[in-house]
């Protein structure tokens, strides 16, 4: 059997679904409610199966509708994404490239490396994004962007990953804390003292999350926090000590805090560059790529406590 559908008939099927009716997806796609019905039974009738229902109060979904639904927004976000990579491309050749990156990489370690982008290629316009772990491949997933810098542990097999860089990690205090007489703090040394700790959602909570429990330390009260000047702020208010990488630190330096190496074990994360091989890439993303992959030899300056790793032969 072949099923004869369109792009548009898989759209405003999802469009229902996800607005609970017909009348509010008509609103949302500007078309006519009597369009968007006879489009909907259009998909019902080739396909032999009824795709919703109607409930007293919303349009829901069928057995046989959800498991369409699930095969529609896999090929709509596919096609979107194939078109996302096309149209970066163009922009590329027309000089333009789009990076992903954490906060911290965008505002510490990305800023040289454009600078030194920028002196090669002074018409390109380069556009930085910034997002957490998540976000950043997501970007990169729907073809929003050429490539990201990121610590993601986890990336999808699609993506091709480049290990350019590494941070330490080092104990934020508050300005006159007791610990701040030492010169170096082990990961121990934080037992029982209050914390301020990064939401969940940040890539830096699961790596001190797990150093912590490798290393048995259990800290006093916790205070979370999703931004890096929001945990600044609570550590030189009191209300704790924290742990961060080498690349936020510049950016709580506003706050009273003090800064000490962390050790026993030290810890270093890994900075990769990320992209999808399977978009496109335009001269002016290809130079930055290699830029990225390259600024150890270049001796592009990088912040305190981090280290540019040699450029990788192969990807992951």
């Amino acid at each position: 059997m072949s099923i004869d559908l369109t792009l548009r008939h898989l759209r405003v099927v999802i469009a229902v679904a996800d607005a609970g009716g017909y009348t509010p997806a008509a609103r949302e796609l500007h078309v006519a409610q009597s369009s968007l019905s006879r489009t909907v039974q259009e998909v019902e009738q080739r396909i032999g199966v009824p795709l919703f229902e109607r409930t007293t109060r919303r349009v829901r979904p069928t057995l046989e509708g959800e498991a369409f639904l699930a095969t529609a927004r896999r090929l709509v976000a596919e096609f979107d994404a194939a078109l996302n990579h096309f149209e970066g491309y163009l922009a590329g050749t027309r000089g333009a490239v789009s990076v992903a990156a954490l906060p911290s990489l965008a505002g510490s370690m990305l800023p040289p490396v454009l600078a030194a982008f920028r002196r090669g290629h002074p018409e390109v316009a380069v556009s930085v994004k910034d997002g957490f772990s998540g976000e950043v491949l997501d970007l990169v997933v729907r073809g929003e962007v050429d490539l990201a810098v990121s610590v993601a542990a986890r990336v999808p097999a699609t993506l091709a990953v480049r290990h350019i860089a590494v941070d330490a990690f080092a104990a934020v205090l508050p300005a006159g804390h007791p610990l701040a007489a030492e010169e170096e703090l082990r990961w121990a040394d934080l037992a029982g003292q209050p914390f301020v700790a990064f939401e969940r959602i940040s890539s830096i909570r699961s790596y001190v999350d797990r150093v912590l429990t490798e290393t048995g330390t259990r800290t006093g009260a916790l205070t979370e926090a999703r931004n890096i000047g929001a945990v600044a702020g609570l550590v030189a208010a009191g209300l704790g000590v924290s742990a961060a990488p080498s690349l936020v630190l510049p950016m709580m330096m506003f706050a009273d805090v003090v800064v000490r190496p962390l050790v026993a074990p030290v810890v270093e994360r890994d900075i990769c560059l990320i992209h999808d091989p399977r978009r496109p890439m335009s001269r002016a993303a290809l130079a930055l790529m290699q830029l990225l992959l390259s600024a150890g030899e270049r001796e592009i300056a990088s912040p305190p406590g981090v280290r540019w790793v040699q450029e990788e032969t192969g990807q992951a």
